[in-house]
């Protein structure tokens, strides 16, 4: 069975967030060895998901997995992702259409963090002429 994955994200008006979300999944792409990966955004952007999963159904996915590129449960992971979802596995016979758990609570989020709070701290260091 081939699947295929789509970075799910808001979207923006701003074209800079939006490529980076691109960006995100063109690495997910590489890091994973998938060759079949799309992004889809729910506002402000193209391509929606329904579109993302027309894509992926096209080039031979018959399992689609949505992965959410957001960092709560808010509204849109949790009532219109899995409308939307159903609907396109509704449309797209013999496509099965599945949510990824989202990042909330991932504990690589909180070493994302912890990263950056520590590259501002490392820079204050070398600042003052202090080792870290």
């Amino acid at each position: 069975m081939r699947t295929g994955y789509i970075v799910f994200a808001h979207g923006s008006r701003l074209e800079e967030a939006n490529e980076a979300v691109r960006q995100v999944a063109a690495e997910l792409s590489r890091a994973g060895g998938f060759d079949l990966v799309e992004t889809a955004f729910l506002d402000c952007t193209p391509p929606d998901l329904m579109e993302a999963v027309g894509k992926l159904a096209e080039r031979g996915a018959e399992r689609i997995v949505v992965l959410p590129y957001f960092l709560t449960l808010g509204r849109h992971a949790a009532e219109d992702l899995p409308r939307i979802a159903a609907e396109a596995s509704r449309i797209h016979k013999g496509v099965r259409v599945e949510i990824a758990p989202g990042l909330e609570g991932h504990p690589a989020l909180v070493e994302a963090l912890l990263d950056c709070a520590r590259s501002l701290d490392e820079g204050l260091s070398e600042e003052r002429g202090t080792a870290s």
